[in-house]
């Protein structure tokens, strides 16, 4: 799997644009960020296909650019967690009300659940459900090159927010241990905001988790 990755904003949020390898066109987005000028001006650099965009959760900065990729790309297609799929249309839910401006989206095209599997742009990722940051929270699994998107359910030394409306840290922290850390410790992990950890890394040195 190719892996790209935009720093987007001034949350400094992490798109992943990925591809099956460096040869294909098609691609997938995860996150595009709160605006869609710097995936954009890379598609069109590399001669990319987008195919569908992934949301890991729904907070204005993760999704914030996703209604001029839709304008830019009017196929694609757009997945996120059902207990999600509210911010999308709430400018209160996913926090654009209180960081400003407000922003709302017509709603997704794929309501995705618990180990659904995503199969996009000759890429497959399996759907672990990981509330806690928000309620329909996710990460996205790639087992045979143990590749995990884990959005802001995980950071290298840290985990998600759970001070935000519908969050909660016990939750937050089950998911990680129930479903993160069941996963072989070599898995690499490529959160929502900062650099890439591994299992073994987080469970070992993380203090939320020790």
């Amino acid at each position: 799997m190719k892996i790209e990755r935009i720093i987007v904003g001034a949350y400094e949020t992490n798109c992943y644009i990925i591809r099956r390898n460096s040869e294909t066109a098609a691609c997938l987005i995860i996150d595009p960020g709160i605006e869609a000028e710097p995936s954009v001006r890379f598609l069109e650099k590399q001669g990319l296909n987008p195919i569908a965009v992934v949301l890991t959760h729904g907070h204005i900065d993760h999704i914030g650019g996703l209604e001029a990729l839709r304008a830019k790309y009017p196929d694609i297609k757009v997945h996120i967690h059902k207990l999600d799929s509210d911010m999308l249309t709430g400018q209160k839910s996913n926090l654009s009300e209180l960081m400003g401006p407000a922003f709302t989206t017509k709603p997704a095209d794929i309501l995705l659940e618990e180990y659904d599997s995503i199969k996009e742009a000759g890429i497959e990722l399996e759907v672990l459900h990981t509330p806690g940051h928000t309620p329909g929270g996710i990460c996205l699994y790639e087992k045979n090159e143990g590749i995990l998107f884990v959005g802001d359910t995980l950071f290298a030394g840290s985990i998600g927010r759970t001070d935000f409306p519908e969050g909660s840290t016990s939750e937050l922290l089950e998911s990680i241990r129930d479903k993160l850390f069941t996963l072989p410790e070599k898995t690499v992990c490529y959160p929502g905001h900062g650099n890439r950890t591994t299992i073994a890394h987080e469970k070992a040195h993380n203090p939320f988790l020790q």
